[in-house]
């Protein structure tokens, strides 16, 4: 799935015709397992995912603070992608961090202990 997603930039339908082809599995069994992962994307997503953990550690620590601040930085909305395509920002459950939260994913990579200012580092950093 990661290489379809890879090469295609999300799992299509065609993708996912093809993996079940290649795999002698039925559609509905990759589509079951491509929407239970929140990193396998079922449409396209900017060049940056930003996957910011809502469930119960996350939101008593701050998450809804470094999710507005995220939102109105990038001025998108949860489940949007910037215009530009660069930005896409996602609210996913537990990502395993709750001894460091708030957190948020940046494509691979875990940010973890986030506040606005080092949100604000993050975001500034990227190319």
């Amino acid at each position: 799935m990661f290489i379809v997603q890879r090469e295609r930039g999300y799992l299509d339908p065609p993708g996912v015709q093809y993996l079940a082809d290649r795999l002698q599995l039925r559609v509905t069994d990759i589509w079951e397992v491509a929407t239970f992962y929140s990193m396998l994307h079922l449409k396209p997503v900017g060049k940056y995912h930003i996957q910011i953990c809502k469930t119960l550690s996350c939101k008593i620590m701050g998450e809804g603070k470094i999710t507005e601040h995220v939102c109105n930085k990038l001025g998108i909305k949860p489940g949007e992608t910037t215009p530009d395509g660069k930005f896409t920002v996602s609210l996913v459950e537990c990502l395993g961090s709750c001894g460091t939260a708030p957190m948020f994913q940046l494509n691979f990579d875990y940010h973890e202990n986030l506040t606005p200012e080092k949100v604000d580092q993050i975001l500034d950093s990227l190319p």
